[in-house]
């Protein structure tokens, strides 16, 4: 078997550009602005330009992107109660909490506490190891729009 060299930057523009266009069809035909929050806690600098590339990637796709960056030392009973917000927002679509979270928060409690509907990295145990295939299409694309 012989490799082949591919063009990632052009494969990565190419996923971007279909994934704008779902978006465009979703608003058109259903009158609706697919939403992804974002939640980062503490300042870990790797992480900063994660999200904030989520942030441009999400808004150049022509959908809504909430930011919610906490403190370090947030209180888990403060996180799980933003995720909770974020669970019952009609206008939030996908909610995706930045790993690493610091020590002093339990990651499988917060993982746990997102809607499995809007588990955008597909880390709750409802979605664990499914394949992006096995989601309903609406998430779909915006696993897509958060992984590009």
């Amino acid at each position: 078997m012989t490799g082949r060299i591919i063009d990632g930057k052009a494969i990565a523009a190419e996923l971007r550009a279909r994934v704008a266009d779902e978006v465009a069809r979703v608003k058109r035909d259903h009158a609706l602005t697919p939403g992804l929050a974002v939640v980062l806690v503490g300042h870990d600098p790797a992480s900063e330009v994660y999200v904030r590339s989520k942030h441009t990637q999400t808004q150049a796709a022509g959908m809504a992107s909430f930011e919610h960056k906490l403190p370090e030392d947030v209180s888990q009973a403060d996180l799980l109660a933003l995720i909770a917000r974020l669970n019952r927002d009609p206008l939030v679509h996908g909610i995706l909490v930045q790993l690493p979270l610091p020590k002093s928060l339990h990651t499988e409690t917060i993982i746990n506490a997102i809607d499995p509907a809007k588990d955008v990295d597909g880390l709750h145990p409802n979605n664990a190891g499914r394949s992006p295939g096995a989601l309903p299409r609406c998430r779909r694309a915006h696993r897509s729009a958060a992984s590009s």
